[in-house]
């Protein structure tokens, strides 16, 4: 949360090159100035009513209806993280009579991403054409393309897998093949190929200490909101402390950009490939102050699944 939207040189003179754990946002922080350490940002948000909609078995209009209704919520919490770029496009388009199909074909940034994990917790990896399709159907409103369909695919496809027992090595080989499975879904636009991304990223910091695996990815994967990006920076973070889910939050979340999202998608990964067990006690209990109620819904997600 506090790091999110700031440069790297930004947050290496304010907190040192490496976050150690959670931090308040300073009083000058662009949006987030005045949130307490431990605070959520909207990728946790989205997630969350995401999941919330699969246990209803909600329609995409649901959910273009739910983020809506979110995004007021916010504004009345006095908050300036809302909704991204795709996501207002699709749902202004959705309130306007566009069917919801069609709503999101200009969506190509990395809210499909960064709110798909619930997808990829309900639904089994062993078919991963049925799980793609899945995630493009809790997509479609608001990133209804090539590129986000990929990126989302690839983050349920290693959500799944790790969920399943794989372990981070292995979630990525996943999410290679579903990012090139949802690639070829919904509305082609231009981008650069997910998956070869998301392989190249991943061996690019293979080893590399944090800090210097930190300083690549941001200038070389990117950690911009676009989802050829900050997806792969994800999968990156994982490579370089693929043991430790909890050091893969705070490496992401030390990048600069977009790294609330690549430090969500990072966790969540890392979190299904080793479990709550391998986060520090204290960590989870200052996210489960935050009255989410994750754990629930985590195993009635679990329950949708099997």
């Amino acid at each position: 949360m506090p790091t999110q939207l700031l440069s790297r040189r930004q947050i290496t003179e304010h907190w040192g090159p490496l976050l150690t754990g959670f931090e308040p946002a300073p009083a000058w922080h662009p949006i987030a100035a005045g949130m307490p350490a431990g605070a959520v940002t909207d990728d946790t948000e989205q997630a969350v009513l995401l999941g919330r909609l699969l246990l209803t078995g909600a329609d995409p209009r649901e959910l273009a209806t739910a983020l809506i209704a979110w995004e007021r919520e916010m504004c009345a919490r006095g908050s300036l993280d809302l909704l991204g770029p795709s996501t207002r496009r699709a749902i202004e388009a959705v309130l306007t009579g566009t069917p919801p199909e069609e709503a999101g074909t200009s969506g190509d940034t990395n809210g499909a991403a960064m709110r798909i994990a619930p997808v990829g917790i309900a639904t089994a990896a062993d078919d991963l054409p049925a799980l793609v399709a899945a995630v493009h159907e809790a997509s479609l409103v608001t990133h209804n393309t090539s590129v986000a369909l990929a990126g989302a695919a690839a983050v349920a496809a290693a959500v799944s897998a790790g969920v399943g027992g794989a372990d981070v090595a292995a979630a990525i080989s996943v999410a290679i093949e579903a990012a090139r499975l949802g690639a070829e879904r919904g509305h082609w636009v231009a981008g650069a190929d997910v998956a070869a991304r998301i392989e190249w990223a991943a061996g690019l910091v293979a080893g590399k200490p944090a800090e210097e695996a930190a300083a690549v990815i941001y200038s070389l994967v990117g950690t911009s909101l676009a989802t050829q990006e900050s997806v792969p920076a994800a999968f990156a973070v994982l490579s370089a402390v693929p043991g430790d889910p909890w050091r893969a939050c705070l490496l992401a979340a030390s990048l600069g950009g977009d790294c609330d999202t690549i430090a969500a998608i990072a966790g969540a990964v890392g979190g299904a490939c080793h479990g709550l067990a391998a986060f520090p006690p204290l960590a989870a209990s200052v996210i489960d102050a935050q009255g989410l109620g994750l754990r629930g819904l985590a195993d009635s997600l679990l329950a949708l699944r099997a």
